[in-house]
């Protein structure tokens, strides 16, 4: 008689759908292939919104998002902003913090680890004279981002060290930061 193990929901993540999801796309790695948006609308100086809604995925147009999220950037007064919102490069310190943790539970909860607490801190470091054309020398972004997690869990330090280390290794947010994407840029104007 054959035994099925069942998975039970674990820090929060679906562990049957995760698992259900890996065997979908297993069988058909098209369903593999997603589409992200965002729309941006410039509001005032450097202040700005972007909307994000709708994606395409798992072969589909996504229709379980109801509400658009609305995401307002600027820059600070001494960069000549309002301080509306983050700037723009805070939110990708954000979207790295938030990859490597969404991964990090997923991973957990998929090897049966119950974690109690994961904290992180991302850190980055810009020389404005690249961004205000002062330097042909000092590149525009970060030189340099640093993340420092503190995890807890029912697992041993190593073997939770390893989970932030896996989550890294398949991490999109960290893939595009350290190896770059092409970004194509259209114009169109009035």
């Amino acid at each position: 008689m054959a035994t099925t193990l069942s998975r039970a929901p674990r820090n929060g993540v679906d562990v049957p759908a995760l698992f259900a999801t890996l065997d979908a796309v297993k069988g058909k790695p098209e369903l593999a292939r997603f589409q992200f948006r965002a729309t941006n609308r410039w509001i005032s100086g450097t202040h700005n919104r972007s909307t994000i809604k709708g994606f395409y995925g798992a072969g589909q147009e996504d229709t379980t998002r109801t509400e658009e999220f609305a995401y307002d950037a600027d820059h600070p007064a001494v960069l000549v902003g309002g301080g509306k919102a983050p700037t723009p490069v805070e939110f990708l310190l954000h979207a790295l913090a938030a990859c490597l943790t969404a991964g990090l539970a997923n991973i957990a909860a998929a090897r049966g680890i119950t974690l109690t607490e994961v904290e992180s801190t991302v850190e980055g470091d810009i020389d404005l004279l690249g961004i205000l054309g002062l330097s042909q020398d000092v590149r525009n972004g970060y030189q340099g981002i640093r993340v420092g997690f503190r995890i807890s869990g029912d697992a041993s330090d190593e073997v939770l060290r390893g989970l932030v280390e896996q989550s890294r290794a398949r991490s999109a947010v960290y893939d595009v930061i350290t190896n770059g994407a092409p970004v194509e840029i259209d114009v169109a104007t009035d």
